[in-house]
């Protein structure tokens, strides 16, 4: 007997329909999940389309579809259905990115016509922790950082993006749509940082948030206090408050290629789950 299928943009009347997916894994989604929480699924507000491929009439995945392209819970039958929207639609994303198997999956479909990216990271070991390692001490002048202070957290910010992504935040538009998702995290108690002398010693904030998961992004620590252990600290306090006041489990994502940084996270209680892959144009 063959299974019926079919994909389509989701409606605001789907939301209940997508957060079961969504929920159904959610270290994973938490990046999505958290952003549909806010914005429902009216593509304005969310910043993109939402496309759902259901089967039998059931809704089983999703595909996030706006400054990334994200498959949710996506098998081979479904990413085949949304690598054909994406194809038909043009490449409209700045990134392709999600768990690595399915996103493999759907780059090996888009390339021939989307290709060639700028850099392709098929491993990114994705790790979680629900408490804080006995090991490390949380670094007690890592706090949240104040509305008055976006000045001085500014550069920080810039120079990491450009130090993970290779290219400049403030390129394109003058970096203020950036500047408005920096602001936005100060804003919402979710920016720390170590501030001496009114210089950026370690940053890290929380970028997505539900009620059952939490991700960490944007760590980093400046050039010239590097090999100091400020990772570990500055990530322990971090992971002190997430754990404290956001979700009971905390994970992130981060290049294979990057072993200081996994040893690092290793030492503060983070065990690696499974793996993401990213695509950058």
């Amino acid at each position: 007997m063959l299974t019926q299928t079919t994909t389509r943009v989701l409606e605001p009347s789907d939301l209940g329909a997508a957060l079961a997916v969504l929920e159904s894994e959610p270290v994973a989604n938490a990046f999505v999940t958290s952003r549909v929480q806010v914005a429902g699924l009216d593509p304005w507000r969310l910043g993109g389309e939402m496309w759902g491929w259901y089967a039998d009439g059931m809704l089983r995945s999703l595909c996030y579809s706006g400054a990334n392209l994200v498959p949710i819970c996506a098998g081979p039958e479904a990413v085949r259905a949304f690598a054909d929207r994406a194809r038909r639609a043009g490449r409209r994303c700045s990134s392709i990115v999600g768990p690595a198997e399915a996103t493999t999956r759907l780059w090996r479909l888009l390339e021939p016509s989307w290709g060639p990216a700028r850099e392709v990271r098929a491993n990114q070991p994705l790790m979680v922790t629900e408490s804080l390692s006995a090991d490390v001490t949380p670094d007690p002048l890592v706090r949240r950082v104040r509305k008055d202070e976006t000045e001085v957290l500014m550069p920080a910010c810039v120079a990491m993006f450009t130090e993970e992504v290779g290219i400049s935040p403030l390129a394109g538009d003058g970096g203020l749509l950036y500047q408005a998702r920096v602001a936005e995290l100060i804003g919402t108690g979710r920016s720390f940082a170590r501030i001496d002398d009114g210089k950026v010693v370690f940053k890290a904030e929380i970028g997505a948030a539900t009620s059952q998961a939490c991700q960490i992004q944007g760590v980093w620590v400046a050039p010239e206090h590097r090999g100091k252990g400020l990772s570990e600290t500055g990530m322990a306090a971090v992971l002190r408050y997430a754990l404290a006041d956001v979700a009971p489990v905390v994970s992130l994502y981060v290049n294979d290629y990057n072993t200081p940084a996994r040893k690092a996270y290793r030492r503060v209680g983070f065990r690696e789950v499974g793996a993401f892959m990213s695509v950058l144009f």
